[in-house]
């Protein structure tokens, strides 16, 4: 089985039997090739595909390696160039470097020259390629305390956040499971002007209660069986903080009432003691069911419901939110890399599956989907095939960028979707070009999403 191409590069020279080395020295080392005869057809390549490499003669007619050189500039700032010239003279190497070219090898070549040239190239365009785009993958609009927002709904939510965390109001924060209930509460926190306290997280669906009312309120010597001594509750452990009331719907309806006195009378009591202790705690709380809903049933108190949802923030599921999917996996994409490696990098299609599956475990099951792929990713790359199998298998709709020109005309004419696509890729290019390859600018500039704008680049061959 043959393996993978290893990057597809541009060959160009007015002379046959030099592409013809050139092509055979280049593919026996597994690289994807196109020659190109003449600077005019080198010209028609460059606006017909995308490529990582160009190895252009300078010595041509009508067009020049130098001005190929700077076509190809304006056209894919990214691409290294390589120049090939039999006048190696000093000059000609600093105005090739001038321009922005890689380096520069003299006819005739030595082959291990050759080729060390054209790794170390690549290596390094990778490189800079890849760092920039992770600033920009990272660098979206909203990136508060790890809350990565795309979408318009999380935005809101981001700017709740800013608004409310300086107050002491009490929050109750919706949400279905995994959507990131707990981290919304400690970016409230960090913003409020208790940030150098403790934040305090209690989950009420995890214990019993006895042990949940305990926990909570702390409890006194000898109150029960193996209570050896006083014991601080949470609320006091809290005080001067926040304590974050997770899955607050499943509190037991005594501990409700005991709940609601302390956001009344601002104390608690002990379990086992008659002394009612002074605590200054926000309490922020959150739900992954509608507490309305509990209230008809009589599940849960209606006071204690006005009490806690003085501001209600809602958190949308992942699904709802997908211009947000593929900033998060670039986000633990780099939190699941070692400091000073580099991330994976993810196929498009990969993409297009993340943004197709509807995430039922939302951002936590992302999560671990990213975790896995890391995992068993080969060559630095997140593939289709070391997904989640139940994820894998997601049917993704073709979209434009998948469109091949109509088959009955062969390469003669394109469709209207490919050519509206090719027109588009132009436009995407000079933007970029504009903004000294900055996506995040890009996106500004373009007024679309970070997200939008990586879906419509094209995929890169590796």
């Amino acid at each position: 089985m043959e393996s993978t191409p290893k990057a597809k590069i541009l060959l160009v020279d007015d002379e046959p039997s030099i592409l013809s080395v050139l092509s055979t020295l280049l593919k026996a080392e597994k690289y994807s090739v196109v020659a190109a005869l003449g600077g005019e057809k080198a010209k028609e390549c460059l606006a017909a595909e995308e490529f990582e490499l160009m190895l252009s003669d300078i010595r041509m007619s009508p067009i020049n390696g130098m001005e190929l050189l700077k076509i190809a500039h304006e056209q894919y700032p990214g691409m290294s160039v390589i120049m090939l010239t039999a006048y190696g003279s000093v000059e000609t190497a600093i105005e090739a470097l001038k321009l922005g070219a890689f380096d520069y090898i003299t006819k005739p070549f030595k082959v291990d020259e050759l080729l060390i040239t054209v790794q170390r190239a690549l290596e390094y365009n990778k490189a800079v390629n890849e760092n920039a785009e992770l600033k920009a993958q990272l660098g979206t609009r909203y990136h508060l305390q790890n809350i990565v927002a795309e979408s318009p709904a999380m935005q809101h939510v981001c700017e709740m956040i800013k608004r409310v965390g300086p107050t002491d109001t009490t929050i109750l924060i919706y949400g279905e499971s995994g959507t990131g209930k707990e981290l919304v509460a400690r970016a409230i926190h960090v913003c409020s002007r208790r940030a150098e306290k403790n934040f305090v997280a209690v989950n009420c669906a995890a214990l019993p209660e006895p042990l949940l009312e305990s926990e909570m309120f702390g409890h006194a010597k000898g109150s029960f069986t193996g209570a050896l001594s006083d014991k601080e509750g949470l609320f006091e452990t809290a005080s001067g903080g926040t304590i974050f009331l997770d899955e607050i719907g499943a509190m037991p309806l005594s501990i409700q009432g005991k709940l609601l006195r302390v956001l009344q009378e601002k104390e608690i009591r002990r379990v086992g003691s008659n002394e009612n202790i002074s605590i200054n705690a926000r309490v922020l709380a959150a739900t992954n069911t509608k507490l309305e809903t509990l209230m008809t049933e009589g599940k849960f108190r209606e006071d204690l419901y006005y009490r806690l949802s003085v501001i209600p923030i809602e958190i949308k599921p992942l699904r709802e939110r997908v211009e947000d999917i593929l900033p998060i996996v670039y986000h633990f994409l780099q939190a699941e890399t070692s400091a000073g490696a580099t991330p994976p990098t993810i196929d498009l299609d990969v993409s297009a599956i993340m943004e197709a599956y509807p995430w039922p475990g939302n951002v936590r099951e992302l999560e671990n989907a990213i975790k896995h792929a890391v995992t068993f990713a080969k060559d630095g790359k997140i593939t289709k095939a070391v997904l989640p199998p139940k994820i894998a298998a997601t049917p993704v709709k073709k979209t434009p960028t998948q469109t091949t020109a109509d088959s009955t005309d062969g390469n003669k004419c394109k469709s209207l979707k490919a050519f509206l696509r090719s027109k588009e890729k132009e436009y995407l290019q000079q933007v970029l070009s504009k903004t000294s390859g900055d996506k995040s600018r890009a996106a500004d500039a373009l007024k679309i999403s970070l997200a939008t704008l990586y879906r419509k680049l094209p995929e890169k061959t590796e």
